[in-house]
């Protein structure tokens, strides 16, 4: 009794030990899983399924159903094509198995290619070679005929551990690739600025603030091209900079610990230009401050939820979105605030970061669609700005 069992499960700790796969589902019955490996082409999801099968119809409907599954998980992961492998862990083929391949057959829904392979006692060598080939590994269990409950006890709960520490692994390695470094920096630098300003005149008189480089569109018109980067680093007031700041502190070590110092320099950067781009062609008033940068943390924040939307939304995901639309629906209900540099700050952070990805982790395709995207916007903004202001 129970080869079939202990089977499923150790193949299932193979997948997340050796092979980088990861749990997302495990079904309450404990007969069903999926798992991911994004980084394997040929097999992106494995479905998991110990079941006992009588007849070939009832097999063939669940087969379908796993394809339509695949589907929507290539939909949601923005995939062109996607392929998985459905792998059936049963004692004996149905009894109407004339209907099936026993060992593999492929079902198409859209454009996710789901193989399946049925590993019986009958064709167990060649089955699992099979698994082996697609997963580009060597698989050799060697397996007794029968297990006894405390045997498949021990592997389940082996199992299920080592998918509970992979995912606490992966998210350590995701959140904290570096310390911060450079979120200091720039709290630091608008601070020194805040105080330079108070010292020369105020931060809240106009002149001063023209004076040190806050959005002003006569002078950016007139040339004064660097107005499209000094306005991040002026506040308008203490309140302002105490709320940038601390919203910098937040949000700035999150992002910056998550893709390391270079990547999150580009991203605040690219962010604070394009909120002040953005302000230069919705907005003639005059502006300043951090908030396009910082809305570009959130950018960065939702690329998290674009890339890995199961760690994303386990994580931080529906906080991150209901503070997002808070301050937005505040930004469009409130006068004096510059809501076109908040939005232009959220899709140049989105941008930036699919543009550099995350750390060890390059994927070039995407990186030029993002980038190629970054960079029709900045020219169309450019283009929108000098010629209707």
């Amino acid at each position: 009794m129970g080869r079939e069992t202990f089977l499923f499960w150790r193949l299932a700790y193979f997948l997340i030990d050796e092979c980088g796969y990861r749990l997302i589902n495990l079904n309450d019955a404990q007969t069903g899983m999926w798992l991911e490996n994004r980084e394997n082409k040929n097999a992106t999801y494995i479905r998991l399924i110990r079941t006992d099968l009588a007849w070939a119809n009832p097999f063939i409907r669940d087969q379908q159903r796993a394809a339509s599954q695949a589907e929507e998980l290539r939909k949601q992961l923005f995939r062109r094509s996607l392929n998985a492998l459905n792998i059936y862990v049963t004692a004996n083929a149905p009894i109407d198995a004339e209907q099936i391949s026993h060992e593999e057959n492929v079902s198409v829904v859209g454009k996710t290619n789901v193989s399946t392979i049925l590993l019986t006692r009958e064709n167990y060598n060649s089955s699992i070679k099979k698994v082996a080939e697609t997963l580009n590994t060597n698989i050799d269990f060697l397996l007794k005929d029968e297990y006894e409950e405390a045997e498949i006890f021990v592997i389940r709960q082996g199992a299920i551990k080592k998918a509970a520490s992979k995912d606490g692994e992966d998210e350590r390695k995701l959140f904290e690739f570096t310390k911060p470094r450079f979120t200091y920096f720039f709290m630091v630098f608008q601070v020194l600025i805040f105080l330079m300003m108070e010292a020369s005149g105020g931060t809240t008189n106009t002149e001063t603030l023209i004076k040190y480089g806050a959005k002003y569109n006569p002078l950016i018109l007139n040339g004064e091209w660097w107005r499209f980067v000094t306005p991040m680093f002026i506040h308008i007031g203490f309140i302002h900079l105490a709320m940038n700041t601390l919203a910098l502190y937040y949000l700035g070590t999150a992002v910056e610990k998550m893709f390391g110092h270079s990547r999150f320099v580009f991203i605040y950067l690219f962010s604070g230009f394009m909120g002040t781009l953005a302000s230069f062609v919705f907005s003639p008033s005059l502006s300043a401050g951090a908030s396009g940068a910082i809305f570009g943390c959130f950018g960065a924040l939702l690329y998290l939820g674009f890339s890995y939307p199961q760690i994303f939304f386990r994580t931080m995901g529906m906080d991150v979105i209901t503070v997002i639309i808070i301050n937005l629906i505040f930004g469009f209900t409130t006068t004096g605030i510059d809501n076109a540099g908040h939005i232009g700050g959220l899709i140049g952070g989105f941008l930036a970061t699919g543009s550099v990805h995350f750390p060890r982790k390059q994927k070039h395709k995407n990186q030029l669609v993002f980038l190629l995207s970054a960079i029709m916007i900045v020219g169309g903004l450019f283009y929108t700005g000098y010629h209707h202001n």
